[in-house]
């Protein structure tokens, strides 16, 4: 058996492409240089070249290339300017272009955000869009694949608020994950910061492993009332995607082999539609949430099911979905 999340894993399961001249802006996407674990912008052109008309890509923060040394508050930088120099190769190499930088910031520290958002208009050459700080934070890290670090609580810090109603006062967007059981606390920052444009990632993230393992059909009611409240606040857009994590439960990680698009359909459809029926699609966006996603199944796979879920829909409605509604938040 080949190692899951492998190229030789990945292309074990092939399919035609569907609906292949769509355009497609894929708003969410990593790229880091770990330690026997790369995925750079020649690995993103590997997926987003792979049969889909991706036409440009916004990349969001992972912690990558900080800096080592300076004001602790600023490291971040150095990931917008390594970011800011695989776009410069995006465009250079052809294919997708990564057009838009959600970067990181400690949205706590007040006095210093001015001057890291500074930082990170001037890192970024043009395409620093919002900051994700997000507000992950594990019940049960010991039992996820990628646990939420934050504080107990972020979303009701006045100061962490402060920071989110900066970001629209200052024109950028504020992105987040986090997961089913803080949906509620979301949805209150949303209401504390009108203004601020916000996008939440991955669905508010559903838990399906280790202490929730045996609680899907509970989680995904509580889920489906949360979003519905969420989707009342019009500063809102859903990022949808990203659901095909370790940590969602799915078990395709495991497999000897990817699922093909219709096991992904018949598993997901009833997340997607719902957050659709909710948003509507002018403020819903597909996302890839690659590379971590692809420890579970490969891009052609993906978007193939993506366009699946939505084949009734009418083209406008697709359209916004896989690209207008990227291009209109992040001023693309």
């Amino acid at each position: 058996m080949s190692k899951p999340g492998s190229q030789q894993w990945l292309d074990s399961v092939t399919e035609t492409i569907l609906d292949p001249e769509r355009r497609i802006i894929d708003p969410h996407h990593h790229l880091w240089r770990h330690a026997g674990n790369v995925y750079d912008v020649d690995n993103l052109h590997g997926d987003t070249g792979s049969g889909h008309n991706i036409v440009k890509t916004v990349f969001v923060e992972c912690h990558a290339e900080y800096l080592k040394d300076g004001p602790a508050h600023l490291r971040p930088l150095g990931e917008t300017q390594f970011v800011a120099e695989q776009a410069a190769l995006s465009k250079s190499k052809g294919g997708a272009e990564i057009a838009g930088i959600v970067a990181h910031a400690n949205l706590t520290l007040n006095d210093e955000l001015v001057e890291i958002l500074a930082g990170h208009e001037v890192s970024g050459n043009g395409l620093f869009r919002g900051i994700r700080h997000a507000g992950a934070s594990a019940t049960h890290p010991e039992e996820l694949f990628i646990a939420g670090r934050a504080p107990t609580g972020l979303y009701k810090d006045e100061k962490f608020r402060e920071g989110v109603r900066l970001l629209g006062h200052k024109g950028y967007s504020y992105d987040t994950w986090h997961y089913h059981y803080q949906n509620r606390d979301f949805y209150d920052l949303a209401l504390a910061a009108p203004d601020t444009q916000m996008i939440l990632d991955h669905f508010g993230t559903p838990v399906g492993v280790g202490y929730y393992a045996d609680k899907k059909a509970e989680i995904f009611k509580q889920w489906k009332t949360d979003i519905k409240k969420i989707a009342e606040c019009d500063n809102v857009v859903a990022k949808i995607g990203g659901l095909a994590m370790p940590d969602n439960g799915f078990g395709w990680h495991t497999r000897a082999t990817p699922p093909s698009s219709d096991e992904f359909v018949e598993a997901q459809r009833e997340y997607y539609l719902h957050t659709i029926d909710c948003f509507g699609p002018e403020r819903c966006m597909f996302e890839s949430n690659f590379p971590v996603d692809r420890f579970s199944l490969s891009y052609p796979v993906l978007y193939n099911g993506l366009k699946k879920i939505v084949a009734d829909f009418t083209e406008s409605e697709k359209d916004a979905m896989f690209y207008g509604t990227a291009e209109r938040v992040y001023r693309l």
